[in-house]
């Protein structure tokens, strides 16, 4: 089987909010063509796109309510069609999204499942009322039970998100059929792979399982014994067409790397949830040692061999890397942001951008619900609001954690809707365009745009940032992120400083003596690393 996507870069797109080709306020797929020429000048070799299926759109194209069919939002099968031919003469393949732990409540199936049609009855989890109520009392991920009292059929579905989303039922061979003949109709599209949504939620716990604990949230539908066999019929599917393959696990830990990602794993790499899940768990500050330790884990348990991995910052769902892990004040948003580039670009694994990453988008400040979207951040207002919080205290609580604060539209220069629309766009644009957009960072080349495209191509031309070993090296200073790369031609050291305060250590002078490649500040003082600060040394 093919291995190109060890040396690639991907760039993952959020197609309503990246360029809206229509003026329509929505992102499109000729938007996308029209920026390949973009993507092609900052290195990128795939694109993932979030879903661009016919959906009802109650979580943005996560709940499908037709898997062969382009959402009118977003263009035609022809557009798509063009698309995969344009962006295949630039070299550039595409990975879809596939979301099969769940569809919409509107797909035929769900409604053929509702009314009980001969050969559809299993394709979804009913259960009969228990002594009239619900089976039990499991909460779901966008908040409420996981179940829902359906009138048609008279009984409860299960939805690991909304209720709006049923799961499939993945003890149903009949809906696995269906499922697997619809992924080998987009690998005959031309398609190079897929990132699947919520992999690691298709198999369920028995009903009587306690639910949540405070290690384990939502432990009776994630990563639950068993689902290997799920994930090893799915996998006969994706090697017959050699498709790349990114599964979205939460809950899979880097103990169970091998299993996974290995050389007979389910998948090629898998996004985990370890570096990305600590923001959440702190209220002012990034607790740097379990960051380093979540990156070392994942980085160890995959090394030798034994593994592959995705590395990321950003995407659709958590906000922006350089507002949580950097400083996004104009004094250090573009220092902060290189730091965070240099952290995780020259990991092994394959790198992945979120559109505006590149160009360090940050968090927009949102002021009234009615400029919220996100499904999960409405529950949570409505929440906040019913525990007894202001309308002005649940909006700043929300505004700094909603998903929306990475769906703004795509600032490709600064106009009154940055380019990406003539018209009011679906989302908000973030009122900083007129200093962060495409246009600035491409003329400026001390930008991070331009130290992305310096990352790119140094992973490109130095196999050691591919297949080189893995070292952490420990040291006093907690903020400091150090580690080398080295294969028998060459040792690379790279040294970050994830915080604000200046940071000396023992090994710094030492450092000092070898090849300074490339920092992030454009003068020197090799005593301390600046707020921060990031070197990469050619080692001796």
């Amino acid at each position: 089987m093919s291995t190109w996507w060890k040396e690639a870069v991907g760039y993952q797109i959020y197609p309503r909010s990246f360029k809206d080709s229509t003026n329509d306020g929505i992102g499109d797929i000729n938007g996308i063509r029209e920026k390949l020429g973009y993507l092609k000048d900052l290195g990128i070799d795939f694109i993932w796109i979030t879903p661009i299926y016919a959906s009802p759109n109650f979580d943005n194209g996560y709940d499908i309510s037709d898997y062969c069919a382009i959402s009118s939002d977003f263009g035609t099968m022809e557009n798509f069609q063009a698309l995969v031919k344009e962006a295949k003469q630039a070299n550039i393949k595409i990975i879809m999204d596939l979301v099969i732990n769940h569809t919409s409540n509107q797909h035929e199936w769900f409604e053929k499942s509702r009314n009980k049609t001969v050969g559809y009855e299993d394709f979804y989890i009913w259960h009969e009322p228990v002594d009239g109520k619900e089976p039990n009392d499991w909460q779901s991920i966008f908040g409420g039970s996981v179940w829902t009292y359906d009138d048609v059929r008279q009984a409860y579905y299960f939805h690991t998100f909304a209720k709006e989303q049923p799961d499939l039922n993945w003890d149903s061979s009949a809906m696995k059929k269906k499922v697997f003949d619809m992924i080998e109709w987009w690998a005959d599209q031309g398609i190079d792979g897929f990132r699947i949504d919520a992999i690691s939620h298709i198999k369920k716990a028995s009903w009587d399982t306690p639910n949540h604990d405070a290690q384990r949230p939502f432990k009776a539908f994630q990563n639950v014994a068993g689902i290997g066999d799920y994930l090893t019929e799915l996998k006969t599917i994706f090697q017959k067409h050699d498709l790349l393959t990114v599964g979205e696990a939460s809950g899979v830990t880097a103990e169970e790397a091998e299993i996974w990602v290995g050389q007979d794993g389910y998948f090629n790499m898998i996004f985990e949830f370890e570096h990305t899940g600590l923001w959440r768990k702190t209220s002012d500050e990034l607790p740097f040692k379990q960051f380093k330790e979540a990156l070392v884990r994942w980085q160890e348990a995959c090394a030798n061999g034994k593994g592959w991995n995705a590395l990321y910052m950003e995407n659709h769902d958590i906000p922006r890397s350089v507002s949580v892990y950097g400083d996004d004040s104009p004094e250090y948003r573009t220092i902060s942001g290189k730091a965070l580039a240099m952290a995780f670009m020259l990991l092994q694994g394959t790198p992945f951008i979120y559109q505006g990453q590149e160009i360090g988008m940050t968090n927009t400040a949102f002021h009234e619900i009615n400029e919220i979207n996100a499904t999960d951040t409405l529950y949570m207002y409505n929440e906040l609001l019913t525990s007894g919080y202001s309308e002005t205290q649940a909006m700043e609580m929300i505004s700094a954690v909603t998903r929306d604060n990475a769906r703004t539209p795509m600032q490709w220069d600064g106009s009154e809707y940055a380019g990406f629309s003539e018209v009011t766009p679906w989302l908000k644009v973030n009122q900083n365009k007129g200093a962060i957009n495409v246009k600035l960072e491409q003329e400026n080349p001390h930008s991070l745009f331009h130290f992305y495209k310096y990352l790119i191509d140094l992973r490109k031309t130095h196999p050691v940032f591919i297949n080189g070993e893995f070292r952490y090296i420990e040291t006093e200073a907690e903020p400091i992120f150090y580690y080398e790369r080295a294969n028998e031609q060459e040792t690379y050291a790279v040294v970050v400083n994830l915080s604000k305060e200046a940071q000396t250590f023992v090994s710094l002078d030492e450092l000092s003596d070898n090849q300074l490649i490339v920092s992030n500040y454009l003068d020197y003082d090799f005593a301390k690393l600046r707020p921060f600060e990031a070197r990469l040394y050619k080692l001796a």
